[in-house]
């Protein structure tokens, strides 16, 4: 787990006194806020000169909105992690957050310790999601992947059935040391599955195999 006073955070809500306590609040558990920002505009002027690991951002700020602005960010710094902090739980807008790149998705009503636990597992690079918002993404990504040209191509990549098996439990949500209690592995062993799969599947980071073991339904029950 990083350090949480190295955690430089950007916090993006259009109402000032939530985007103030939100920033209290990290500030107070020992996190840098190097910037504040009230809407996309001015979120994505600042990103810059920031340079946050982590952009707590709410969805429906002025534009550009934060599916906009979480796009974007992740196009400027694909290492910057986007954690959403929204009144919404429609899972039209959980989808379009995870495909714009969040790495986790809370709504607001989420208790003080439950964003800071999620705002230090986004920052390992961990996907995190309110209970319940994970099966709706899930269930909508299988739905689309019903198309014809679905997951059973024969030019997909080929993973082991480790591999398979710790990619059912990315697609989770579960962070690695839960992976490997689970699977009764060593942290590294699973990190190392994790860095062939991404090798072998030709991704980048642990988002984008999240949204790679869902497309290919593999966020079924093991």
């Amino acid at each position: 787990m990083p350090d949480k006073t190295g955690i430089r955070v950007m916090v993006v809500d259009d109402h000032p006194m939530w985007r103030e306590s939100v920033a209290r609040d990290l500030e107070e558990a020992g996190m840098n806020v190097v910037a504040t920002a009230a809407n996309g505009t001015e979120a994505l002027a600042r990103f810059p000169a920031a340079r946050p690991d982590v952009v707590v951002l709410d969805l429906q700020i002025p534009g550009p909105n934060g599916v906009e602005v979480t796009a974007e960010v992740i196009r400027q710094n694909p290492a910057a992690r986007v954690l959403i902090l929204s009144a919404s739980g429609e899972q039209r807008d959980v989808l379009d957050a995870v495909k714009a790149g969040a790495t986790g998705y809370l709504i607001k009503s989420a208790s003080r310790q439950e964003l800071l636990d999620a705002l230090l597992r986004v920052a390992e690079g961990d996907t995190v999601f309110t209970p319940g918002l994970a099966g709706l993404v899930l269930g909508e990504y299988r739905r689309l992947m019903e198309a014809p040209a679905g997951p059973d191509s024969p030019d997909a990549p080929q993973l082991t059935e480790r591999e398979t098996e710790v990619l059912r439990l990315v697609a989770k949500g579960l962070s690695y040391k839960q992976i490997a209690e689970r699977l009764v592995l060593s942290h590294r062993t699973v990190q190392n599955h994790v860095q062939n799969t991404l090798r072998k599947l030709q991704l980048h980071n642990r988002v984008q195999l999240v949204r790679y073991a869902i497309e290919q339904g593999l966020d079924d029950e093991v």
